[in-house]
């Protein structure tokens, strides 16, 4: 069978395993989640044009129904199994709604979730991950984050006593690495823009009642050709490559065993009941995952997931209300919690692009994906990749011949 073997029987002592560790690692892997990665959903979907319902539905996905899928899967294999959605899959999906309608981009979330349901339950999912050289595909990534570390600078511009503090703190926080541990600088920077805007009165709430619950959107997804191949194919690479193995690569580094096939078969299941809701592909989260392997009895660690996945359920059900809160503050808060959510994560695109093997090859992908011209209707990441690839093969054959499968 090419799916991992589970851990059975199910554990009879959850709570015995539990203790007071993981539920704070538990709440802070949760705030991480909820603070910078949601703002990029409300970023990317504000610029695509996307509606604060179909934002709210997005969310909703994103938490209550990817959380069921990680408690199924923490329980099953005694590890922390975290899946949310795909970062670089949502920024990805921002110039693409520039083009494509959100049916048309439901349509592309659908096909990546039965493409990477296929390769989990085929066992092809390594030698997926091999085919590309990752310096190109990180190139990819850092080009499509490129935009929001520069509108980290401009929201320091344009909102400089909301931005300007925040970003202060962040840093102030980053540099003392135990008072990092205590307080998350992400964390700080948000309650220090919350007070800030506080105090200028920039508050803006819609009009009607502000509390709401969940009401999410059924789409009725179109599969276009465009969307097909702009889309696909960057999702699965950026959820198995990047995400999945950016994931595994921490909960190994804790003294975990992922079950690589079982995760991209949880992603593709994740993808096609969430996409239905508007939200984009469903993936093993890096960053949470490694809060909450950071300490503890490894054994344990299983606790922390399931008992953040049960803070997600309600989070989710709320979405709306979160939507507004969020979308009723100024866009420079956003703009600075985005930024500052992707620098590492923009720091580490850049040296995995262009530290070693493939960099010309990377440097045509980044170049084209920032350039951002779609051809033929089709967006940018999709032919930086393409020729990122042709350029390795005309002139760095050498390292493509030595490249392990």
């Amino acid at each position: 069978m090419p799916l991992e073997k589970p851990v059975l029987p199910l554990p009879r002592h959850l709570l015995a395993d539990f203790g007071p560790l993981y539920a704070a690692n538990a709440v802070v892997g949760f705030l991480f989640a909820a603070s910078g990665p949601v703002a990029i959903i409300l970023s990317v979907g504000a610029r695509g044009g996307l509606s604060e319902s179909d934002i709210a539905s997005w969310i909703f996905g994103a938490f209550f129904l990817n959380a069921f899928i990680g408690i199924v899967f923490s329980l099953l294999y005694r590890q922390p199994l975290v899946f949310f959605w795909s970062i670089p899959g949502t920024v990805l999906v921002g110039p693409a709604l520039g083009h494509l309608s959100f049916p048309e981009v439901i349509g592309a979330f659908l096909a990546t979730g039965l493409l990477m349901l296929v390769l989990g339950l085929s066992g092809w999912v390594r030698r997926a991950m091999a085919v590309l050289p990752m310096p190109i595909v990180m190139a990819m990534v850092a080009g499509v984050f490129l935009r929001f570390g520069v509108d980290l600078v401009f929201a320091v511009r344009d909102g400089f006593w909301i931005a300007a503090p925040m970003v202060a703190t962040f840093f102030a926080l980053a540099a003392v690495p135990r008072l990092a541990r205590l307080l998350p600088p992400l964390i700080a920077a948000l309650i220090v823009g919350a007070i800030a805007i506080w105090a200028l009165g920039s508050f803006t709430p819609p009009a009607g009642a502000l509390f709401a619950v969940a009401q999410p959107n059924l789409y009725v997804p179109e599969f276009s050709a465009a969307a097909m191949v702009e889309l696909v194919i960057p999702l699965a690479i950026t959820v198995l490559v990047v995400q999945n193995g950016q994931g595994i690569a921490v909960l190994v580094a804790s003294g975990h065993q992922p079950p690589t096939n079982a995760i991209a078969v949880g992603c593709g299941i994740g993808s096609l009941v969430a996409g239905i809701f508007g939200t984009v592909s469903t993936c093993l989260t890096g960053p949470t995952n490694a809060i909450l392997a950071s300490s503890g009895e490894t054994h344990r660690h299983y606790t922390a997931a399931v008992f953040l996945c049960l803070i997600a359920i309600p989070f989710g059900l709320l979405a709306p209300f979160f939507t507004r809160l969020m979308l009723a503050t100024p866009p420079a808060f956003i703009a600075t919690l985005a930024g500052l959510a992707m620098l590492r994560v923009l720091q580490t695109a850049f040296q995995a692009s262009f530290r070693e093997k493939f960099s010309f090859g990377a440097l045509i992908c980044f170049l084209i994906t920032v350039a951002d011209v779609p051809i033929l209707r089709i967006g940018a990441p999709f032919w930086g990749l393409v020729l990122g690839l042709a350029a390795s093969y005309l002139l760095e054959r050498d390292e493509l011949k030595q490249a392990k499968p």
